[in-house]
């Protein structure tokens, strides 16, 4: 396994000091400080806790680079060429729920393109990475996306659209399809480890809408690293990281499943 650059160290280090105190908030739920941001959208103390945590420490090594995090939102720093995009909490109504189905992402952006990426889950101490041209793990060993290319044996990964949110009857009408096609779907509600686990070949397919760009450009770097593809859902020319919806897939399948959701 190649040594991570002076970068990725850093962002695992930080990943890593965060986790710890959410692992230890995932043990004492009935602690937990819980606030309602919105429909279905929960603001934990845990998860404020990891996000100024993660500013610090990632603010810290790399002094002037900027920020895009949920709830700080845009920070401009001096460097105008760097930028971390970072989830502190991905899989909040997990974390609440005590399903150990969460983690913390952190993509590094340079000039506008991602360079590398960090899904961490605390719970089992799993760590994704990847950078660019360098390839993507998980712990110590190489991931590569699948090789399946046919549907009725390919496993798709997706969100579900919860209430407060749009496209109810579009997402209807493409799990249909989905569903009568392919060998089976999962919703695990944390769309960083669903993209992480395509790259690392356990799900051939995932797609979702109405997301943000700290929930998939870590996971977007991974499965470009262990040789997927990753497109808007709707539009091939578009950024994924802007409209918010992500189709991502094996290089076998991708063709198929663009086919398939689109009707």
């Amino acid at each position: 396994m190649p040594r991570p650059s002076p970068a990725l160290q850093v962002m695992i280090a930080a990943a890593r000091k965060a986790g710890r105190d959410l692992k230890r908030d995932f043990g004492e739920l009935e602690h937990l400080q819980v606030s309602k941001k919105g429909p279905a959208d929960f603001v934990t103390a845990a998860d404020l806790r990891a996000e100024n945590v993660l500013y610090e420490e990632l603010s810290r090594a790399r002094p002037g680079y900027g920020f895009l995090m949920e709830e700080r939102g845009a920070v401009e720093g001096s460097d105008r060429s760097h930028r971390f995009i970072v989830d502190p909490l991905d899989g909040t109504l997990n974390f609440m729920h005590a399903l150990p189905q969460f983690a913390i992402s952190i993509a590094l952006e340079r000039d506008g393109e991602l360079v590398s990426g960090l899904v961490y889950n605390p719970a089992t101490d799993d760590v994704f990475f990847a950078e660019k041209g360098i390839g993507a793990w998980w712990n110590d060993r190489r991931m590569r996306v699948s090789a399946r290319i046919r549907l009725d044996e390919s496993l798709f990964a997706t969100g579900i659209p919860f209430r407060g949110r749009p496209d109810h009857s579009l997402f209807s009408a493409e799990l249909s399809r989905v569903m009568a096609e392919t060998a089976g779907v999962r919703r695990f509600g944390a769309a960083a480890l669903d993209l992480a686990f395509l790259a690392a070949g356990r799900f051939d397919v995932f797609w979702e809408r109405n997301l943000k760009p700290w929930d998939m450009a870590a996971g977007i770097v991974l499965v470009r690293e262990a040789g997927g593809f990753v497109r808007e859902l709707d539009d091939s020319r578009a950024d994924p990281l802007v409209s918010g919806s992500i189709l991502a897939a094996n290089p076998g399948v991708m063709e198929s499943a663009v086919k398939l959701l689109h009707g």
